[in-house]
């Protein structure tokens, strides 16, 4: 009996110390880190040749909206251009496209059939003449001055590629601190701490830019989920930093419902493993930033199994420590389950909309592991 709950404390504590340093301490020791070797980008004033790609599917209701936000942006008219691809889409996407393609500055691709964003891009990234490339998504909303903000980034040499920021709400009322709004302020901070004093583990696919000269021909393997992870590592792998530039902002709706959003946090965390799959270099010395990609997108797949063994130990553990912690974990799931529910708990519900996310996520990582092992593929969800 003394054995086993030896073994308890040492998966209890074990799995604790996973979950604190995924979501505590690596943010942590970036900011120690950020602090003692910051290496900030010497911005200037530049005005290079750019390409605005974009993968499109069945967006009759927002493709014309995107094009004019794009076709608007304050940069010089003459040095920007668009190509879009349309997957494979059954709605009038391509004869809105075909509308603007009368416009010099925009070329259109249209697939008849879908062979997903990674054929896409790759298409795209083929068409593109820019000097630097900006990869956008169709529903989001690019701030007028945000690519000028980005190119500053480039007259870094050391620059290859430069995250915009996602701003989840409304440009008039500001941003949403709620839900998945909250994770996702928790997310850019972390994206911050790391461009600080290095490169960021991925970008915002919603608004970033890229050097073209960094990029292969076909730089994405067919069927590529995380197309704006892997694009940026390899850049990383060239040697060039990718930094992110918290000025340069996208906006977009802080909700699109409970099944959308869930299914759109299964099919990231499933691109993670899918990574490791058609990026093995990932987890070699190849990688400059090892250490940070593991850490950050790794370590989280980790954690819905971590909090899993944490609980599980707890029950087994009779000393009062253990059993107070075995009550905050209930009393947190507890909160959750009200959250999901649409429970209101007075002043509780601060706490309980975190820990409604929190939940979510981690089970959505555990759905990603599933659909991992079964070998189950993520769906194209915009």
């Amino acid at each position: 009996m003394t054995m086993t709950m030896t073994k308890m404390k040492y998966i209890f504590w074990i799995a604790a110390a996973l979950v604190g340093y995924s979501y505590l301490a690596y943010p942590a020791w970036l900011w120690l880190r950020s602090l003692w070797s910051p290496r900030p980008v010497r911005r200037g004033c530049a005005a290079p040749t750019v390409s605005a790609v974009m993968v499109v599917r069945n967006e009759e209701a927002v493709i014309a909206r995107k094009l004019d936000n794009l076709l608007t942006l304050d940069y010089p008219q003459e040095k920007l251009d668009v190509v879009v691809v349309s997957d494979g889409s059954s709605d009038s996407t391509p004869a809105i496209l075909a509308g603007y393609a009368r416009d010099s500055r925009v070329r259109t691709v249209t697939k008849p059939e879908p062979r997903g964003k990674a054929s896409g891009l790759n298409d795209a990234i083929r068409l593109a003449t820019g000097e630097v490339l900006l990869f956008t998504d169709a529903r989001q909303q690019i701030e007028p001055g945000a690519l000028r903000l980005l190119i500053e980034n480039f007259a870094d040499p050391e620059v290859g590629a430069a995250s915009g920021e996602l701003m989840l709400g409304d440009p008039t009322s500001g941003e949403t601190g709620k839900g998945m709004g909250l994770y996702w302020q928790i997310e850019k901070k972390i994206r911050e701490l790391e461009s600080a004093s290095g490169s960021v583990a991925g970008a915002t696919g919603a608004i970033y830019c890229a050097r073209r000269s960094l990029l292969d021909a076909s730089p994405l393997p067919e069927g590529t989920i995380l197309d704006d992870v892997l694009l940026p590592m390899q850049i990383v792998r060239k040697g060039s930093r990718v930094v992110f530039d918290s000025r340069a902002q996208a906006w977009d709706a802080p909700y699109l419902g409970k099944g959308r959003e869930f299914s759109r946090k299964v099919r990231t965390l499933s691109g993670n493993y899918q990574l490791l799959q058609l990026a093995p270099w990932l987890l070699s010395s190849q990688n400059k930033i090892r250490f940070e990609f593991v850490s950050h997108k790794l370590s989280r797949l980790a954690s819905p199994f971590a909090l899993l063994a944490l609980f599980i130990a707890s029950l087994f553990l009779l000393q009062p420590f253990y059993r107070a912690a075995l009550g905050a974990q209930l009393a947190f799931y507890a909160l959750s389950l009200a959250a999901l529910a649409g429970v209101k708990i007075g002043p509780l519900s601060r706490i309980a909309d975190p820990a409604r996310t929190f939940v979510i996520l981690n089970s959505a990582a555990m759905v990603a592991f599933v659909n991992f092992v079964t070998g189950r593929k993520a769906v194209w969800v915009r």
